[in-house]
């Protein structure tokens, strides 16, 4: 999770969509009883009570690994998507330069399967090649930099701009651990049989590409065990993702002299030009004793296992784009992982991988055709209502001293929200796009968007950039930023639609907004100041009491179980935990300003607090392949859907006067038990 883009809503990597909303498509009953299990006592299982019948009716489609509200939603942006990007390449008349004729070529070239099936591995022939020639441990730097400024890709560290965190005006070098493959260095490490069955796919894997490209299969298998060793050391030196969680721990700034010293095989100072940065005599380093460890690598593996390994980095960040042999082993791997049962149609990846590249060209398509000024106009107003209540509940907070309050409202009121989508957009100047060069095109995307990045050093911090793109079903909150920000493609039911009743909304998106303010002040936000710095504001009894109150909450999600034995890592999705506790509760307080959460009347059978909490319930329903949920529940920061339906209201007295929850039922807890935060 970067650090610029704090914390998404919802599950990364299942999020896209758009928010047409129209008096013609929009669903006649926004809480349809026909979704829901009747037949269950909402206090024994909220979560199917609210969307039992259409878990049933709706089972995991072939081509994805889940499906849920977001995928449906997903599903509807991809055909939006398409219309665009292939009316766009259509367009025998676009002027050369135009928004439309770039999104067109694009997209052409990435459809163009027959050229890319002739290709082969052609493509990236040169790059094996000039690792063949690397002859000592600074020639295997210098092929690093190369490749990663080049849009090849890149190994064994990271590399990128973003601002300082103690000073968040002033943009530095992050260099951060890194090396590995796997989606998490548990996978390297533990014998459980799902890090078994991953690591023998994952072998499969390698032995299959490093043959696809010539080699022999004993050399091919001998390659993909050497790079495999070579992971596995680098896993073993790597902080877990929940150490990377505490923001000083993986605040270490150095001078370039200070991290030479660490790092006596790697000179800093002659490496970073080669890397296009020049003049900065001090980096951010989130793991110094990563690097330390790094070091002594560099000369105790031979040589030859290094370029192996950056053979293997070549392999694996082109694999998706050269020709089906590729193509098809990637996929291989990524079932064994997922459990996914067929590939994604081609012209959803590539629309997909249009909006990942260019999105801010197709982007402005996008906002041409789909979005609503009415849409933001009320989105803007639901956060002055949701800062509202939130300033409410902070100051009517029974565990927090008035100092605290004080600095906790001055950030509050210190968000910057950012609806629909950007007011800059970004023109890729300098980025060559031909109709017939699919693999170069994504080449110079990489080389162009890394300049982009470097290129940002001595500037201003720019506070115009979105950070996703219009069509993206997302929202996030930065806590350097210390904004708030939702794109037009959530503006959409089941989160948000202008004809439904505030219920339906306030539960919906309100809450979202909610969930994003309330990262300002969970566990890692809560860290920075209203600027976007990290720096304490709170005194130490205040935050012994929110420790006290937020290891009560890691442990209310601790003991979920996801799949047989495997439980939620309370500590991993602390902060997404905290974001809907505070969320869900800063929108309950919103919705109660308005006439219907001040009214008794029902609509549909259901009272408006029903209503409010089932609109919050059926956003999070959905199906998972059990191979998706094990593999989710190690590397996503975010609950399973099913807790987070009933993890926040199990806290709020609302839920269970709304329907009449009372001891003896399963989710009952004694108000005493109950976690009260923000």
């Amino acid at each position: 999770m970067k650090i610029q883009l704090k914390s998404y809503f919802a599950v990364a990597g299942i999020l896209a969509g758009s928010f047409v909303a129209s008096a013609q498509n929009a669903p006649k009953k926004y809480i349809d009883p026909a979704n829901m299990d009747l037949s269950v006592k909402p206090g024994d299982d909220f979560y199917q009570y609210a969307s039992g019948t259409w878990i049933k009716n709706n089972p995991v489609p072939a081509k994805e690994t889940r499906w849920g509200s977001f995928n449906e939603l997903r599903e509807f942006n991809a055909q939006a998507v398409r219309s665009l990007v292939e009316a766009a390449a259509a367009d025998k008349n676009a002027p050369a330069g135009s928004v439309t004729k770039r999104v067109g070529d694009f997209y052409a070239a990435a459809m163009d399967s027959v050229t890319i099936e002739k290709l082969g591995y052609t493509p990236i022939k040169a790059d094996l090649e000039k690792i063949k020639q690397v002859k000592d441990v600074q020639g295997l730097l210098d092929q690093i930099a190369y490749m990663r400024t080049s849009g090849v890709g890149g190994g064994l560290f990271g590399f990128g701009v973003g601002q300082d965190r103690k000073n968040v005006t002033k943009y530095l070098v992050n260099i951060s651990q890194g090396g590995t493959t796997l989606s998490d260095r548990d996978y390297y490490l533990k014998d459980d049989p799902q890090s078994q069955k991953i690591r023998a796919a994952y072998h499969t894997y390698m032995v299959k590409l490093f043959s696809l490209v010539g080699n022999t299969e004993a050399v091919a298998t001998q390659k993909a065990e050497t790079v495999f060793r070579l992971e596995k050391a680098l896993a073993e030196i790597q902080m877990s993702r929940i150490e990377m969680r505490d923001q000083y721990k993986t605040y270490n700034k150095l001078t370039v002299a200070e991290f030479n010293k660490i790092t006596p095989n790697i000179n800093w100072t002659t490496l970073m030009p080669k890397f296009k940065v020049n003049g900065q005599d001090t980096v951010l380093v989130n793991s110094p004793s990563f690097f330390k460890n790094l070091n002594g690598m560099l000369t105790s593996v031979p040589l030859a296992d290094w370029k192996t390994y950056l053979e293997w980095n070549v392999l694996k960040g082109a694999a998706n784009n050269l020709s089906s042999p590729f193509v098809k082993a990637s996929f291989a791997f990524t079932q064994a992982q997922t459990g996914q049962k067929v590939q994604t149609p081609r012209w959803q990846r590539m629309s997909a991988l249009t909006d990942g590249t260019i999105g801010e060209l197709l982007g402005q398509l996008y906002v041409a055709k789909y979005f609503k000024p009415d849409a933001k106009v009320r989105m803007d107003q639901m956060i002055v209502n949701l800062r509202k209540a939130f300033e409410i509940r902070i100051n009517n907070l029974d565990w927090m001293s008035d100092a605290t309050k004080k600095k906790a409202l001055e950030k509050l009121h210190a968000f910057t929200p950012k609806v629909g989508y950007t007011t800059k957009w970004q023109t890729y100047d300098g980025l060559v796009i031909n109709r017939g060069t699919y693999f170069q095109n994504l080449r110079n995307a990489g080389a162009w968007g890394y300049n982009e990045m470097v290129n940002r050093l001595g500037k201003p911090v720019d506070r115009t950039r979105f950070g996703m793109t219009p069509p993206t079903v997302n929202a996030s909150y930065s806590p350097t930023m210390n904004e708030i920000v939702f794109p037009a493609g959530i503006l959409q039911f089941p989160f948000f639609d202008p004809n439904a009743d505030d219920a339906v909304n306030y539960g919906g998106i309100g809450a979202v907004i909610g969930h994003e303010m309330s990262h300002g002040f969970d566990d890692t936000g809560s860290q920075y100041d209203g600027s976007g710095n990290l720096k304490n504001w709170w005194t130490d009894e205040d935050r012994a009491k929110f420790n006290a109150k937020t290891k009560a909450l890691g442990d209310q999600f601790s003991a979920y179980t996801v799949v047989d034995t495997i439980h939620v890592l309370g500590k991993l999705t602390m902060g997404e935990n905290i974001g809907d506790l505070g969320g869900l509760n800063a929108a309950y307080t919103a919705f109660k300003m308005t006439k219907q959460g001040q009214s008794n009347e029902k609509i549909d059978g259901f009272t408006p607090d029903q209503r409010f909490f089932l609109s919050w319930a059926q956003v999070w329903r959905g199906n998972i392949l059990p191979e998706a949920a094990a593999q989710l529940i190690k590397t996503d920061p975010h609950s399973p859907g099913p807790y987070r339906t009933i993890g926040a209201p199990v806290n709020m007295d609302a839920w269970y006067e709304a329907f009449d929850v009372k001891p003896g039922d399963k989710l009952y807890k004694k108000p005493e038990d109950r976690i009260r935060l923000w």
